[in-house]
């Protein structure tokens, strides 16, 4: 039996051929979309206003006439006037003398000055300082003897004993309850006696107190460097503590 249909006049054998197409012509109408630029008029129309002023703008032409400079003086030369001068007087010429003398010249004897009154100057030793701990001999404290760290050692416990001994707080740190500890540095002089006593503590009352303790202290045999005798410095703390 034969088709009714002719096959030439048949249209969807090359279907997917124009399927690709138009698949195709899609894609490039698509791209061109997406590839078109487009823009404000006003911005468009502003700039081209913008650029015209610029264009038209006429820039000023100013002339400098600035007047040229005066010239320069003209300096006239002065003549020069020559005045001659006859020499009518007569100059007289003046020897120097030459001041070197012979031996035939007579020097004349001067008196000799005696002095009398002389000055004499007396040389002041410098008074030099020498710690405790390096001098050769320390100063020897009343009652001490032995060597040299002997007499350290006794130096130290006879002033620890003498502080002990004197001590007395003061009335008025007590009711204020003033307590701490106490930094003074003394001076054993050349003649063995206390000078320059220096305190350092947290109240008035007992840095008076302290300074008293040590102004007490024994004349002593002043220390020796280099057999003379130096100024010896030390210094000892002394605490006040209260009991509650």
């Amino acid at each position: 039996m034969k088709p009714k249909k002719n096959p030439k006049i048949e249209v969807g054998r090359n279907s997917s051929i124009y399927f690709l197409i138009g698949i195709n012509l899609m894609l490039f109408l698509t791209w061109q979309g997406f590839e078109q630029k487009t823009y404000e008029k006003e911005a468009i129309k502003k700039e081209y206003i913008e650029i015209a002023q610029e264009i038209e703008e006429d820039i000023p032409i100013t002339n400098l006439n600035t007047p040229p400079p005066p010239p320069p003086p003209v300096e006239l030369a002065t003549p020069e006037i020559i005045t001659v001068v006859e020499d009518r007087e007569d100059v007289e010429e003046t020897v120097i003398e030459s001041s070197e003398t012979s031996q035939e010249e007579y020097i004349e004897e001067r008196e000799v000055v005696e002095v009398k009154d002389v000055v004499v100057i007396e040389e002041v030793e410098e008074e030099i300082e020498v710690p405790f701990a390096v001098v050769e001999n320390v100063p020897i404290f009343p009652g001490c003897t032995g060597t040299n760290a002997e007499l350290k050692k006794c130096f130290n416990d006879k002033v620890l004993a003498h502080v002990k001994k004197t001590f007395r707080y003061p009335e008025a740190a007590q009711e204020l309850g003033v307590q701490g500890r106490v930094y003074v540095m003394f001076v054993v002089d050349t003649k063995g006696n206390i000078s320059n006593i220096r305190t350092r503590g947290p109240d008035n009352y007992l840095e008076k107190e302290a300074s008293r303790i040590i102004d007490a202290l024994p004349k002593m045999t002043p220390g020796m460097q280099r057999n003379k005798p130096v100024n010896v410095p030390y210094s000892i703390p002394i605490t006040f503590k209260l009991d509650n």
